[in-house]
């Protein structure tokens, strides 16, 4: 399967796409005004090889910083292995009020709007799809789906059945689609606080990045 677009593209600020999720964005428009409250763009060159894809943007995250991963603590996590593994140059802040680069990598989510309880459903998902799919249509020779949500949303960009590549953490997947596919358990809090994730965990799903980079 090739993907070919000519330009990549971004939901607009107001996009209504997905009314639960309109809904919930001017909920926090008028309790946060001060904040992003908007559909976040991707973060990092478009012309990178390394695509990571998230969930959806976190209410106090991204949602309030408007770059993907920047505000939390899976922001953190991510932003501190990135730069341990030469993916980024400059210094992160978690306000995003920083010099940081992204080197041959970028950042997405799966759904582009904050979901309730950070739970988007199927139908955002699938109504965000056409953006995912402009992002995996990229140069891309790694995509890192960080849980089992955007495991499945990458496939189903792909028009490949969710159940011909079971999600497994730091599992390698061949879809057919110009790229390798891996997994990574969500670097979430919840995730770290449970020891589903650890940072050594997490270390080594990029050390099979870095491999999968380096190999011809």
């Amino acid at each position: 399967m090739t993907l070919s677009i000519s330009s990549l593209e971004e939901p607009g600020r107001d996009c209504p796409l997905c009314p639960r999720l309109v809904e919930f964005r001017q909920g926090s428009r008028e309790k946060f005004p001060d904040w992003h409250n908007g559909p976040v763009t991707s973060f990092g060159p478009k012309d990178a090889s390394f695509l990571i894809v998230g969930l959806a943007p976190g209410l106090r995250g991204a949602n309030r910083t408007a770059r993907p991963f920047t505000g939390d603590y899976a922001g953190d996590l991510l932003y501190q292995t990135l730069d341990r593994f030469g993916f980024s140059e400059g210094t992160y802040d978690s306000e995003g009020k920083d010099d940081l680069k992204l080197v041959n990598c970028r950042i997405t989510n799966a759904v582009r709007c904050v979901p309730p309880e950070n739970k988007p459903i199927g139908a955002e998902v699938k109504a965000c799809a056409p953006f995912l799919q402009m992002e995996l249509a990229g140069p891309r020779r790694i995509v890192l789906a960080l849980g089992g949500l955007a495991h499945g949303a990458v496939l189903s960009g792909l028009g490949i059945p969710k159940n011909r590549f079971k999600f497994g953490h730091n599992a390698v997947h061949q879809p057919g689609a110009g790229f390798t596919l891996v997994n990574s358990y969500h670097c979430s809090r919840y995730n770290t606080n449970t020891g589903k994730l650890t940072e050594a965990m997490f270390e080594d799903v990029f050390d099979t990045i870095r491999s999968l980079l380096s190999a011809p």
